[in-house]
C-alpha cells in the first residue's frame, strides 16, 4: 500500500473553499431564500420587519445575549394582535377559524426569531454608535 498518496475530499482540492464562506455570505443566502417565501408569508414577514425596527435600539430586549422564550412569546402575542385587527379591519366579511389564527401565531413566531437573528448577525442595526 502506499502511504505517500493521500487522498483528498473533493472540497480540500479547491483552494481557501473553508474561508470563503461569511456571515454576510450566509445573510445574503437567507434574505434570497426568504424572497421565496408565499405572498401571504412574505407580507407577515415585512409587517414583523416593520415592528421590529421600533424596538430596534441600542439595549434593547432583541440585542440580549440570550433573550428568553416568554419574551419572544409576549412580543410575538402583540405583533399577532396587530396583523389580526390589520386582517379584520380590511376584510371584515373574511373572517379566519381559530385553528388557522393559531398557525399564523406559530408562523409569526418563526419569522420574528428568524428576523431577530438577522438583526444580530447582519451588522445591520440602525442606531449611531459614539
Amino acid at each position: 500500500m502506499d502511504f505517500n498518496r493521500r487522498i483528498l475530499p473533493f472540497y480540500m482540492t479547491y483552494p481557501d473553499l473553508a474561508n470563503r464562506y461569511t456571515g454576510q455570505d450566509a445573510m445574503r443566502d437567507l434574505e434570497y431564500l426568504q424572497q421565496m417565501y408565499p405572498m401571504h408569508v412574505r407580507r407577515y414577514q415585512r409587517r414583523v420587519a416593520e415592528i421590529l425596527d421600533k424596538m430596534d435600539y441600542e439595549g434593547s430586549m432583541i440585542y440580549d445575549e440570550y433573550p428568553d422564550r416568554y419574551s419572544m412569546e409576549r412580543l410575538t402575542d402583540s405583533v399577532w394582535n396587530i396583523i389580526k385587527r390589520e386582517e379584520q379591519s380590511q376584510n371584515p366579511e373574511k373572517m379566519q377559524d381559530a385553528e388557522t389564527w393559531e398557525w399564523i401565531k406559530a408562523l409569526l413566531f418563526v419569522l420574528l426569531n428568524t428576523e431577530v437573528y438577522k438583526r444580530r448577525h447582519g451588522n445591520t442595526r440602525r442606531f449611531l454608535k459614539f
